[in-house]
């Protein structure tokens, strides 16, 4: 599409689609994807704006060997409580203080999913076995590792949004899924050293990619939204 035409009506649905039908899956097939496609994926993803073009993300994708053995290595320390207990977050991905509505949408989304698994409110084993998943990228074919340089701030990790965004969608356009994981900023000392980060380089976050299996029950999650009248606020005087 030339830069200056009007969409039509079937462009516009496509991106659409793209965007409503992504939703985090928590399950994923063993079907590969080709680097070629990543690649594709990544390319496209990097039209993301950022201030003064300063572009700053860096993408890991781990396939293979390299996968597994950082899935290995983060899962053996997350199974052991005497070194999970010094593994602490980098950053506050979320707030110290959870208040009304946020706590109230975490909650839910927490127990939904639980619910779907058959995983009780007081089932702690089976809680930690599910957040353990995370570690193994729900078994994606692709593990996505998000770095930053430590020198930029604020408004190049709000450009980072958008590109994580665009990754999500284009890879829907492609007919795969992803799930955006937080849960990886515990380990980020033991990922930069797998990794061989710079010293300059911060983790992120980390990103499932692949085709999502159809019969996984948690994947049937689709979490709700607010109404546009609860968050937009228009103003024309």
């Amino acid at each position: 599409m030339n830069l200056y035409d009007q969409p039509t009506e079937a462009q516009m649905a496509a991106v659409d689609a793209a965007i409503t039908s992504r939703h985090s899956m928590r399950a994923f097939l063993h079907t590969p994807v080709p680097r070629a496609t990543v690649e594709d994926i990544l390319r496209v993803a990097a039209r993301a704006p950022s201030g003064t073009n300063t572009q700053p993300w860096q993408v890991h994708v781990l396939t293979g060997a390299a996968k597994q053995r950082l899935s290995d290595r983060i899962s053996a320390a997350y199974e052991n409580s005497a070194e999970l207990a010094q593994h602490e977050r980098e950053y506050d991905y979320y707030p110290k203080e959870w208040t009304s509505p946020y706590l109230d949408r975490r909650r839910k989304v927490g127990w939904d999913l639980y619910g779907l698994l058959g995983i009780a409110k007081t089932d702690k084993a089976g809680m930690h076995r599910q957040h353990g998943r995370n570690y193994r990228f729900f078994d994606a074919p692709v593990g996505l590792i998000f770095s930053i340089d430590r020198v930029l701030q604020q408004g190049s990790w709000m450009d980072y949004g958008m590109f994580l965004q665009n990754i999500m969608v284009a890879a829907r356009a492609r007919g795969l899924h992803t799930c955006p994981q937080a849960a990886f900023t515990q380990f980020h000392r033991l990922i930069a050293e797998e990794l061989a980060f710079k010293p300059a380089q911060m983790l992120v976050c980390g990103m499932a990619l692949g085709h999502a299996d159809p019969a996984a029950v948690e994947n049937s999650l689709v979490t709700g939204r607010a109404a546009v009248s609860e968050f937009a606020h228009f103003i024309d005087a």
